[in-house]
């Protein structure tokens, strides 16, 4: 433990993909970034004993909780972080605020606009009281993607004109593949759209500093019945496969967004491009460690895009990591993730991205599903309301 640093307990609730990711991200915040508050593993939380152990061995958590009330009831344990599906989110959230406990929650934040709402409000009661609440959309914390944030924010851009944003996989493309959670509309809210297009939405809203104000959308389920894992019959699908739909920023750009688990040959691309009346910025999450800008005051005869390399110290997050040249992976922005909001605890300020940011998410997603649904055309999104169909 660092000079002047003080312990807090962590207890997590879900063991899978994101609970992987979740507990490299605390083992090297505390080594690499040194935080005022060093995460202790303390409670794993799992229904499945055998595999909690499992992963509680292999991270080094320090006990097995089968109950996440019992968990959330432990005296050591000061911030829960939530690693489940959906439907869970907004009651274990609600308890761990309620007792006093900060709260990590895994994107989206919620299944429904009114979870969300509920769950917000949890979180502003608790934060009064010094309890600090955080949504974890951690692409914001890709280096290459917080550069692309300072770049817009100091004006290098101009006048924001065009958004466009796509998250591309390709992991359903196989109508054999198996039923899942993330098929059950019950379990995950939606499909594509709030699994993968929630990030790009998310994304495209901090890098701007603006929000969206109204949506144009379809969505499609392309197999409708897959076999279950055990070979014993078929599940229903029963959210989106993919989702595109026109979007207005509120400062005035045009925005298009796909978010699709039917591209084959993309396993996790996540491609985003601003233009302005200064510039333009483009990202690719296949190419994570490299940013290209094109700045239009350039001269003429070297104007072009550039590819800046985000690896050199100053640019976000980096000083903490390797020397310049060597690149960083996907689980890296885990790691920045919990020493973010370490630090904002030890700070007594608020995390971002909010639970009011992930509440602006969701009616995002609502507003989508609202308009494919009706085929109404233009929904616009009202920051303190559900959406709202625009004749």
């Amino acid at each position: 433990m660092a000079d002047g640093s003080a312990p807090i307990g962590i207890g997590m609730i879900g063991y899978a993909f994101m609970g992987m990711a979740h507990s490299q991200g605390w083992r090297n915040a505390k080594s690499f970034f040194d935080p005022s508050l060093e995460p202790q593993l303390v409670a794993l939380g799992g229904r499945d004993r055998a595999a909690a152990e499992e992963m509680a061995r292999r991270f080094d958590w320090q006990h097995v909780e089968t109950d996440w009330r019992a968990l959330i009831d432990r005296d050591d344990v000061g911030l829960v972080d939530i690693c489940t599906p959906g439907d869970t989110h907004a009651e274990i959230a609600v308890a761990a605020l309620a007792a006093g406990k900060h709260v990590l929650c895994e994107k989206p934040l919620a299944n429904s606009v009114d979870e969300a709402r509920v769950m917000t409000e949890a979180a502003d009661k608790a934060r009064a009281h010094g309890v600090r609440a955080m949504v974890g959309f951690t692409y914001r914390r890709v280096p290459a993607l917080a550069l692309a944030r300072r770049l817009v924010a100091a004006g290098r851009l101009g006048t924001l004109r065009h958004v466009r944003a796509q998250y591309l996989q390709d992991w359903l493309t196989d109508p054999d593949a198996p039923f899942s959670w993330r098929l059950d509309r019950h379990r995950a809210g939606s499909g594509a759209l709030g699994d993968i297009g929630a990030h790009v939405i998310d994304l495209t809203q901090f890098l701007t500093g603006e929000h969206i104000t109204g949506v144009s959308a379809t969505i499609d389920t392309f197999v409708a019945e897959r076999p279950m894992p055990d070979g014993e019959g078929t599940g229903q699908v029963t959210v989106d496969d993919a989702a595109v739909f026109l979007g207005r920023f509120s400062g005035g750009a045009l925005a298009t967004f796909e978010a699709t688990r039917y591209a084959l040959g993309r396993k996790n691309a996540i491609r985003i491009e601003l233009n302005g009346s200064n510039g333009s910025l483009a990202f690719d999450f296949e190419d994570m460690n490299t940013l290209q800008f094109f700045d239009s005051s350039s001269p003429a005869d070297t104007r072009g895009f550039t590819r800046i390399l985000v690896t050199e110290p100053q640019h976000p997050y980096l000083g903490a990591w390797w020397p310049p040249g060597h690149l960083l992976g996907y689980e890296h922005g885990f790691s920045h993730q919990a020493a973010d909001l370490l630090t904002a605890i030890a700070d007594g300020a608020d995390p971002e991205p909010s639970f009011a940011d992930g509440l602006r998410v969701q009616r995002v997603v609502a507003a989508v599903q609202e308009s494919a649904a009706a085929q109404s055309g233009w929904v616009a999104i009202d920051d303190d309301d559900t959406a709202k169909e625009v004749a």
